[in-house]
């Protein structure tokens, strides 16, 4: 029974490809972020929070209730951010195109098709953003607001808002370390599928340049 479900699904999931078009805004570098298989596929789909709240039940032993994440800056905060977004970096992690070992397990054995990722990423996407998350130590603000307005604020947008169209993260508010932590694997060619332009405009940073980034960011009130 469970090859025969196995089956009509990857069926079904061929013909929904077929039929719908290619979502919008997914970046001029396919090589970034190409919408393809399951992701294409997560990406048509139209989740439901209410089974997105089940079936995130299993990851708030990391991410917390409410998807408030933690402000070590280990796991993100992940309530508000884009669906797209988010559909984007579970399935990168699932294929290994993003780096990330502590979720790859659960990735691959507890987010089982391309529905329940829709379904996670509405919920969280609806989920209010807390005040008040991982601040940074505000001592070079205005260093980081400069570097923002000139280096970021073209894709993550003026406020941080980001932009769920062409896959551009939601950065205010988030976790200072968390937001420091990943530029710096960014800026070194860690993370694995970190937008190449992004890449570029960072890779001359000094860590202190990173920190002054992401202490501005964190400090953003998100939309």
């Amino acid at each position: 029974m469970k090859m025969l479900l196995n089956g009509l699904l990857v069926v079904w999931s061929s013909w929904l490809l077929a039929q719908s078009p290619a979502p919008s805004g997914a970046g001029a570098d396919p090589a970034w972020n190409e919408i393809k298989g399951e992701k294409l596929l997560a990406l048509r789909l139209k989740g439901d929070p209410a089974r997105g709240a089940e079936a995130f039940e299993i990851c708030q032993g990391c991410h917390k209730s409410g998807a408030t994440g933690s402000i070590s800056g280990v796991y993100p905060r992940l309530a508000g951010q884009h669906a797209t977004v988010l559909i984007e970096q579970i399935v990168d992690i699932r294929s290994s195109r993003r780096s990330n070992p502590k979720m790859k397990p659960f990735a691959h054995e507890q987010i089982v098709s391309p529905q329940e990722i829709a379904d996670i990423a509405a919920y969280l996407q609806a989920l209010p953003i807390p005040p008040n998350l991982g601040k940074g130590p505000g001592t070079a603000l205005a260093r980081g607001k400069e570097l923002y307005a000139r280096d970021c604020a073209t894709c993550h947008g003026d406020r941080g808002e980001g932009n769920g169209e062409k896959f551009f993260p939601l950065v205010a508010g988030q976790h200072y370390k968390y937001l420091l932590r990943e530029s710096r694997l960014i800026r070194d060619g860690e993370r694995g599928n970190a937008n190449p332009d992004m890449v570029k405009v960072i890779k001359s940073y000094t860590d202190e340049d990173l920190e002054a980034v992401a202490d501005y960011m964190a400090g953003l009130a998100p939309p």
